[in-house]
C-alpha cells in the first residue's frame, strides 16, 4: 500500500512556517494541515556534537507544540543548520550577520543538516540527514545583490539553494539537494512509512 493511501486515516500536522518545506510536501504528494504559529525557545549546549543539534531543536519544536495530539495526528517539525569549521550558522540576525555567514562559506564546503521529528499521543521518532555543498568565491558585490535582492534573512546560512546565488555559486553537492532547501522529503517519506507500521532499522 502506498503511504499515501496509509495517512488518509490520520492527520499529519506539519509545525514549520516554511514555505519550502510546504511546497517540498505537496510536491511529495502527502497531505497535511499546517500548524498555527507557536513560540519555541530554540536553545541548545554548546558542548553538544554540531551532528547532534538539528535533531535536538526539531526535538524542541515537537515538544513545544501547544496542542494535545489525538489519536490519529502526526505531528512533524524539523529544523536545518549549516555547519562550516565545526561552527553552526543558523538563521541571520541581520543584514551584516548575512554577509558575514557568505563570505564563510565563499570557496569552501559546508555541511547542511535538516533534523525531523515525528510524534503522535503515544511514540516520538526523531532522524537528521546531512548533505555536503561546495560553493565557489563568491565576490562581496555577488554578496550583496543577493542579500538586498532575496533577503534571505529565514534561511539557514542566509542562503537558499533554490534562488540566484544557488544557480550561480554552487559547484556541487553530495547528498540530498531537497534536505539543503530544509526538507529531506524521501528519507521523510520513508521514515513516515517506518513509523505508521513501526518498523524500524
Amino acid at each position: 500500500m502506498l503511504i499515501h493511501q496509509t495517512l488518509e486515516k490520520y492527520n499529519l500536522i506539519l509545525a514549520s512556517a516554511s514555505p519550502r518545506r510546504r511546497e517540498l510536501l505537496e510536491q511529495c504528494g502527502i497531505k497535511f494541515t499546517l500548524a498555527d504559529k507557536f513560540e519555541c525557545n530554540e536553545t541548545y549546549d554548546i558542548s553538544m556534537p554540531v551532528n547532534q543539534v538539528a535533531t535536538h531543536l526539531a526535538r524542541l519544536k515537537s515538544d513545544a507544540y501547544p496542542k494535545s495530539l489525538q489519536t490519529n495526528d502526526i505531528l512533524l517539525t524539523a529544523d536545518t543548520i549549516v555547519i562550516v569549521d565545526n561552527t553552526i550558522l543558523g538563521k541571520p540576525t541581520d543584514r551584516d550577520n548575512a554577509v558575514a555567514m557568505l563570505r564563510m562559506l565563499s570557496g569552501r564546503t559546508h555541511i547542511v543538516t535538516t533534523g525531523v521529528t515525528l510524534r503522535t499521543a503515544d511514540r516520538v521518532h526523531s532522524f537528521s540527514v546531512s548533505s555536503s555543498v561546495r560553493f565557489r568565491e563568491i565576490s562581496d558585490e555577488e554578496i550583496n545583490y543577493y542579500i538586498d535582492t532575496y533577503k534571505p534573512f529565514d534561511k539557514a546560512g542566509a542562503y537558499g539553494i533554490q534562488e540566484w546565488i544557488g544557480y550561480v555559486a554552487i559547484e556541487g553537492i553530495e547528498g540530498s539537494y531537497f534536505n539543503v532547501m530544509g526538507l529531506p522529503v524521501q528519507r521523510v517519506y520513508v521514515e513516515l512509512e517506518r513509523f505508521l507500521t513501526q518498523q524500524f532499522v
